[in-house]
């Protein structure tokens, strides 16, 4: 499974929404995506991953978009397979 499809599938099971709700998605913009939702997902990206994210990139994890960003920028996740 291409890396972009693993980090969509992990915000889609932590969250239990679809696909289409993922652009522009934040934290606190739904309300699966509280405290418990956000180490849900940070769980699920650190498993699809085979990662251990930092404390520093857990709380600046604040978006859809914001998480692709630090994946590829900190952890050298590749998303333009």
């Amino acid at each position: 499974m291409a890396n972009l499809e693993k980090y969509k599938q992990a915000f889609c099971e932590s969250f239990e929404i679809t696909e289409d709700k993922l652009p522009g998605l934040a934290y606190q913009a739904i309300p699966n995506w509280d405290s418990v939702g956000h180490m849900n997902l940070v769980a699920n990206l650190e498993d699809a991953f085979d990662i251990m994210m930092e404390t520093d990139d857990i709380i600046d994890l604040s978006s859809f978009e914001k998480g692709m960003e630090i994946l590829k920028e900190k952890y050298d996740v590749n998303f333009d397979e």
